[in-house]
């Protein structure tokens, strides 16, 4: 299991063979404090593991071997920008209920704040780490930002053809379902451009495409009058629903466009196909050779949660979970139209930790998007696909080695150009000596990922890996009032809500 990592092994190997070795020297980190992606790339090192400092001079083959081999050091997880996860649970707490555990995914959680990290200049990420430590021993919060470059620096973007699939089934009738979909995607027909596309595919018991790809010049009324006619009818068919909506974007693919999938549905499948690998499977040939991605919008107070999150993550896409209007306005009229380019496919992060300074670590949320160490670098294992405008953030718990100095930690990004398909990597650097003193002293965004990752992991009692992480506070009061604190620091509307469901969760839980 990836999420526990211990080095003893690993030290213990590399001891005897320092030894042995001529030169008797030791590893050395390659550069000082946090970074921001502006160090060397690991591609320009091909012969050393992700993130791995070159070998001091005359340091002996066998130890740089015996660093390549022992993963135990390493942890590797596709890209994800969801954030449906969070969005649900807030729509259950302002309901009155705890979210279902099995539907708390920590990192989406984490990616639903805004962070500070420094954009690149061009395409590509830039890599921030940094981090805190905490009032467990030897306990330290390590952050990893990944950011892109931001929609104001992309220019012209590429036209969108959309294909939206639109569940119309029975139990799309309750309010805040298909009604708040009718009126988002009217909004947004308006915010489109004139050679901007989009066609409309219908299912319930079996699937219809009502309106083939048409282009938004001229055509405005025409997609008007498709959006507001539908209506719900019988039963939840989303196989049928994600199998025609590929054929329909195949029919009316445009070359040079962004070609997208934007899948509308509380995912509630029960008949058909309702098993998402094997809805996926059946759409294979149109997503790898158009490179046609899925966009989930969930909505309903009764969602399918697992089922879309399946959906999107194998379907080189992601979800988002929409509960009102304003959630919708957000989603439909500006995060949709503004980030339909990509910036990068197949994104995967790897992050190496030292073994002469780190005991063991925990990567915090990232179950269904762990890849094997040895994939990092193989472009067919699927990653995540990421946006401009966009950041991921990846928050570890290190227990470090007592008194430890040095390299702690490089963190390398490695995606492929969507375009070309060409692949690139980016890298940044930690040292004990960039931690700061205390979670207090952090930044207040870092403080803000901290809140939320504690806040997820309060919601969630899958089993007995589910520890506390350090440095949270004993309860959800002193949680609630440290979000409160933050969204006064910030200034930040999105803390503020987070206070509000921490204070929502305390209550469910008295």
């Amino acid at each position: 299991m990836q999420g526990v990592r211990t080095m003893e092994r690993f030290r213990t190997r590399k001891a005897l063979l320092a030894l042995t070795a001529a030169s008797g020297l030791l590893l050395t980190a390659c550069s000082g404090g946090a970074d921001t992606g502006e160090s060397s790339k690991a591609a320009d090192r091909p012969e050393y593991g992700a993130g791995e400092p070159a070998p001091a001079e005359g340091q002996d083959a066998d130890e740089r071997d015996d660093l390549r081999e022992d993963p135990d050091h390493l942890s590797t997880f596709a890209l994800d920008v969801d954030t449906a996860s969070y969005d649900y649970a807030r729509r259950a707490l302002a309901e009155g209920r705890l979210p279902d555990p099995s539907t708390v995914r920590p990192e989406e959680f984490v990616n639903s704040f805004r962070q500070d990290y420094d954009r690149p200049d061009g395409d590509g990420f830039s890599v921030t780490v940094d981090g805190a430590r905490t009032d467990d021993e030897d306990w330290s919060l390590v952050r990893v930002g990944l950011a892109t470059r931001t929609t104001e620096r992309t220019g012209e973007r590429p036209p969108a053809a959309l294909t939206f699939v639109i569940d119309v089934s029975g139990s799309m009738a309750e309010p805040g379902r298909l009604d708040l979909a009718q009126k988002s995607l009217s909004v947004m027909t308006d915010r489109l451009r004139d050679d901007d596309s989009v066609a409309l595919v219908t299912f319930s018991d079996e699937a219809e495409t009502v309106l083939p790809m048409t282009r938004l010049d001229g055509n405005r009324e025409v997609i008007q009058d498709a959006v507001s006619d539908l209506d719900t009818q019988d039963s939840t068919n989303l196989g049928a629903g994600v199998e025609t909506g590929y054929e329909t974007a195949v029919e009316g693919l445009r070359e040079g466009a962004t070609n997208r999938v934007v899948l509308i549905s509380d995912a509630l499948a029960n008949t058909g196909d309702t098993d998402a690998d094997s809805i996926l499977e059946r759409v294979s040939g149109e997503r790898r050779e158009h490179g046609i991605t899925l966009f989930g919008v969930g909505v309903g107070s009764d969602y399918g949660d697992a089922l879309m999150e399946r959906l999107a993550d194998k379907g080189d896409g992601h979800t988002v979970y929409v509960s009102d209007s304003d959630e919708a306005r957000k989603v439909f009229s500006e995060q949709l139209p503004r980030n339909v380019d990509l910036t990068a496919r197949d994104a995967k992060a790897q992050v190496a930790f030292d073994p002469e300074t780190v005991e063991e670590f925990h990567l915090v949320g990232y179950d269904n998007r762990r890849v094997a160490d040895e994939d990092f670098r193989d472009d067919r294992v699927d990653g995540g696909e990421v946006g401009p405008g966009h950041t991921v953030t990846a928050l570890y718990a290190v227990r470090t080695e007592p008194g430890a100095e040095g390299h702690l930690a490089t963190a390398t990004v490695r995606w492929l150009d969507p375009e070309t398909r060409d692949p690139h990597e980016e890298t940044g650097d930690l040292e004990t000596d960039a931690l700061h003193d205390s979670l207090r002293a952090a930044p207040s965004r870092f403080q803000v990922t901290a809140v939320a990752a504690y806040f997820a992991r309060a919601l969630s009692s899958r089993d007995d890996r589910n520890h506390r992480l350090p440095g949270a506070p004993a309860g959800l009061g002193e949680l609630a009032d440290r979000a409160r604190a933050l969204s006064d620091t910030t200034e930040d509307g999105a803390v503020r809500d987070l206070a509000r469901a921490i204070e929502q969760a305390d209550r469910q839980r008295d």
